[in-house]
């Protein structure tokens, strides 16, 4: 088994303190940093499926997480761009009137150990403070609305309007949650959808590149 793999089945099973020497082994190995990363990643895909059909809970989830960051903390230096691989500034939060926060949290959690800078609104963010937050923060290039309650995604398309019509621009905006769909993304006007935190960090990369 590859370094890699290694890596990937550590990440997998939370094995928080084995996979920054694992890591290592595997830059030692002659792999590239983004090739780990992409493992680890993949790895947080798993696990996130592994979430969404209830084979594993949120603490599990977390640790796993965890093991990422650990991870992630290895490879910094060596990842393309400035040192701390800085894909930007994210914005997150769940939209108003949802007072659900673990998803969020995971994402946030999944998009910090992929090298974004996260501001953190919290729950209950109204579409203005997620306006007021972009202008108030440096290099935001993404902008991430989590909704939980079927009820609340009027607020997800108002808030998505109103960040497309704000006149500021340099960033996409994702969405998740439990009632939100690809086909609802798109007809709300967003830019990308992630059904769990692992898918999230891949489609926040691709939407920065």
């Amino acid at each position: 088994m590859s370094k890699i793999e290694d890596v990937k089945s550590l990440v997998e099973s939370g094995r928080t303190k084995l996979v920054a020497a694992t890591v290592q082994e595997a830059l030692d190995e002659g792999n590239t940093a983004d090739n780990i990363l992409h493992a680890m990643i993949d790895a947080m895909r798993v696990v996130g499926d592994k979430f969404s059909t209830g084979e594993i809970f949120v603490p599990e989830m977390l640790v796993s997480a965890k093991a990422m960051s650990k991870g992630v903390e290895v490879l910094k230096p060596h990842l393309a761009g400035e040192g701390t691989s800085s894909l930007g500034t994210c914005v997150i939060g769940t939209v108003q009137g949802d007072l659900h926060d673990i998803g969020k949290n995971l994402v946030a959690m999944m998009l910090e150990s992929n090298g974004f800078t996260i501001i953190d609104l919290g729950i209950d963010v109204s579409p203005q403070k997620f306006v007021d937050s972009i202008k108030e923060n440096k290099d935001v290039r993404l902008v991430a609305l989590s909704g939980l309650l079927t009820t609340t995604m009027p607020t997800m398309k108002e808030t998505v309007k109103m960040l497309k019509e704000s006149g500021l621009n340099g960033f996409k905006v994702i969405v998740g949650g439990a009632p939100v769909t690809e086909e609802l993304a798109a007809e709300i006007g967003a830019d990308g959808f992630a059904p769990d935190a692992g898918s999230a960090a891949v489609m926040a990369r691709k939407l920065v590149a």
